[in-house]
């Protein structure tokens, strides 16, 4: 699941607020082991999504670079060429 979470800082335009909120989701249940929490977890990890993606967003508005910002086409071509190589069948 993990895999899954992209990079989120140093892109122009900055990290929207549903992709912060999507990887927390990710990492939240990547360390609660279960993608679909039971009736009894569901409030634990929607408090923990809000937390980490609160937490998230304050690390992207805290980080500096001198970097120039990403394009996000250009990342998922490489992303997709990336991909490609590494299950195409011989």
């Amino acid at each position: 699941m993990c895999r899954n979470i992209r990079p989120l800082n140093n892109f122009d335009p900055p990290a929207t607020r549903p992709e912060v909120q999507a990887a927390a989701l990710q990492y939240v249940r990547k360390v609660g082991g279960a993608s679909k929490p039971s009736q009894a977890n569901e409030e634990a990890y929607a408090r923990a999504v809000a937390a980490v993606a609160h937490a998230t967003q304050e690390l992207l508005d805290a980080l500096v670079t001198t970097a120039p910002p990403k394009d996000r086409e250009v990342e998922a071509a490489k992303a997709r060429a990336r991909s490609a190589q590494r299950y195409a069948t011989p």
